[in-house]
């Protein structure tokens, strides 16, 4: 019986170890594909708040509030 728990133990052991490297082999390897896609691909184009406001009929006041979120949401980001 001690033989079976101790290969017991053994695989289980070995097994977490491998989902522990792959875990961690998983997060650099997302790590350094952002770095790269932050490298190379450009920053987004900003629309300006007037060209919204004249292509939209939607309420002034409303659309001010939403580009005053999205301003303090990428301020926030940087």
């Amino acid at each position: 019986m001690s033989e079976l728990v101790s290969s017991g133990l053994e695989l289980m052991a070995f097994g977490m170890g491998t989902v522990f490297s792959f875990l961690v082999l998983l997060i650099f390897a997302t790590s350094l594909m952002s770095k790269i896609v932050n490298k190379f691909v450009p920053e987004p184009v900003v629309i300006p708040e007037t060209v919204i406001a004249s292509t939209q009929s939607a309420d002034p006041q409303l659309l001010k509030v939403l580009a005053a979120a999205v301003k303090e949401h990428r301020a926030r980001q940087k």
